[in-house]
């Protein structure tokens, strides 16, 4: 199981750089210096000395599992059992294989923190063990407040969404043949190393969370790039609102964006804050960039899309094979393009003959997510599965009614892709048109603009 042999501490040592070394030094000497130390080894450090270290920091079980994975570390591979303490060599193989190591080291951490006894490990072990790793990151992250201004939900027990976004994690582990482990069934079969390394390898999150959960947990003097794994939330002045997403919710949904677009989300429409009103949707998305748009159907299910390109309010499907669908809650999924059509994103406004509303992925009167211009109605459409995007139902009822709706531009400021676009703000805001015609004002610049670069006057 967990006591493999290692490679030796000096050709670990080799894997830091001259800064990162100086910084594991630092951080042991610390440890094996503290008053709860082992007695017994003044260059070891006991469970006690790592709690004491790493304070409230981390869950109690974390830290917990942390040692439980260093004590079974044998870099000489001639151990018959876990150590009593920690020693230097043992402290600084696992720290490279957490924060530095590959996906076969990374699995042998994770197999020796998710052991109970000395036998083999079961997938309900590392089921728990995944579920206290999500549990950690978002702790440390409220604990450092490093939010990013986003929410914590609070909860009695384990939050909702820490058990969610574990089970979708979890979800991507494969047995040896290549099928998943479906069902309660296989929680007692038992996981080798090589099924830990496939599933590290392929679920990315995985060894984000654990570097997240050593750097901040251990307050590292060492950069972590959290910028692209918890996004700003920018809100406009005066304009506070409790979002339908919490800090798990956007890790996820920000984890499939394409990485120039993770580092920023700010918000544009928000029924809580500009009303139930498809004119408002219209006037507030269109020409502002890549988008995430979400919504709470009133059965509780939450879930959306990406737009990988700017709204446009014209009678044609848009967008290209970086859009998806993804849903939150009951579950976290993402939706990916199937490449059957190209009808990633439509928004429609004012058409007799065509439907009116916003919708991705199916086709007309039949899309994977569709929201009405009688705004507050939806459906989502799929049987079995949208021909766009390959998703299921992702509301509870195929009809489905709904309260609360956001939209965030993700990545760099969506003003700067409304003032490129050349447009008036007459032509994104439909209710701006229909305000001004009612008033007998009428749209007089329309005959006064410039024309645009690629306009050639006809005969």
């Amino acid at each position: 199981m967990g006591n493999s042999r290692s490679r030796s501490g000096q050709n670990v040592c080799s894997q830091f750089l001259p800064a990162e070394r100086a910084e594991m030094e630092r951080l042991f000497a610390t440890l094996s210096s503290e008053k709860s130390s082992s007695s017994t080894s003044p260059r070891s450090f006991s469970l006690k000395a790592l709690k004491s270290h790493i304070g409230e920091a981390l869950p109690p079980e974390m830290v917990t599992r942390l040692y439980n994975g260093m004590r079974r570390v044998d870099p000489a591979g001639k151990a018959k059992g876990p150590s009593e303490s920690i020693s230097q060599e043992q402290f600084t193989v696992s720290m490279s294989h957490l924060l530095k190591g590959n996906s076969e080291e990374k699995s042998l951490m994770i197999l020796n923190m998710s052991s109970v006894t000395e036998g083999p490990v079961k997938a309900r072990d590392v089921q728990k063990f995944t579920e206290d790793l999500v549990g950690s990151v978002v702790h440390v992250l409220n604990h450092r407040q490093e939010l990013r201004g986003w929410t914590q939900k609070k909860a009695s027990g384990p939050p909702p969404r820490v058990q969610v976004l574990a089970a979708q994690l979890f979800s991507e582990m494969k047995l040896a043949d290549g099928k998943k482990l479906l069902g309660p069934q296989w929680l007692d079969c038992d996981c080798d190393q090589a099924m830990i390394e496939d599933w590290v390898f392929r679920t990315h999150l995985v060894a984000t969370f654990l570097s997240v959960v050593i750097h901040r947990g251990f307050l590292l003097r060492l950069s972590l790039g959290l910028t692209t794994l918890v996004p700003k939330r920018q809100v406009d002045q005066g304009q506070e609102f409790e979002s339908v997403l919490d800090v798990l919710s956007v890790i996820f949904v920000n984890s499939h964006l394409p990485r120039e677009q993770r580092h920023r989300w700010h918000l544009l429409f928000s029924t809580e804050l500009h009303g139930h009103s498809f004119a408002q949707l219209c006037g507030r998305i269109p020409h502002r960039g890549p988008c995430v748009a979400l919504l709470e159907d009133h059965d509780g299910y939450v879930f959306g899309g990406f737009a990988s390109c700017s709204w446009e309010i014209k009678p044609q499907f848009q967008g290209d094979d970086k859009c998806f669908l993804f849903s939150i809650s009951p579950n976290m999924a993402v939706h990916t393009c199937t490449g059957y059509n190209n009808h990633y994103m439509y928004l429609n406004h004012g058409q007799q003959t065509i439907p009116n509303g916003l919708g991705m992925g199916g086709q007309h009167n039949y899309f994977g997510l569709w929201i009405d211009v009688d705004f507050g109605k939806g459906h989502s459409k799929a049987k079995p599965t949208c021909t766009t995007y390959n998703s299921p139902q992702l509301s509870a009822k195929e009809d489905f009614r709904f309260e609360k709706m956001e939209v965030w531009a993700v990545g760099d400021t969506s003003e700067l892709n409304l003032a490129n676009s050349g447009k008036s703000i007459l032509d994104v805001d439909p209710e701006a048109q229909i305000l001004l015609t009612v008033s007998g004002r009428g749209l007089h610049s329309q005959g006064l603009r410039e024309p645009p670069d690629n306009y050639e006057e006809k005969p």
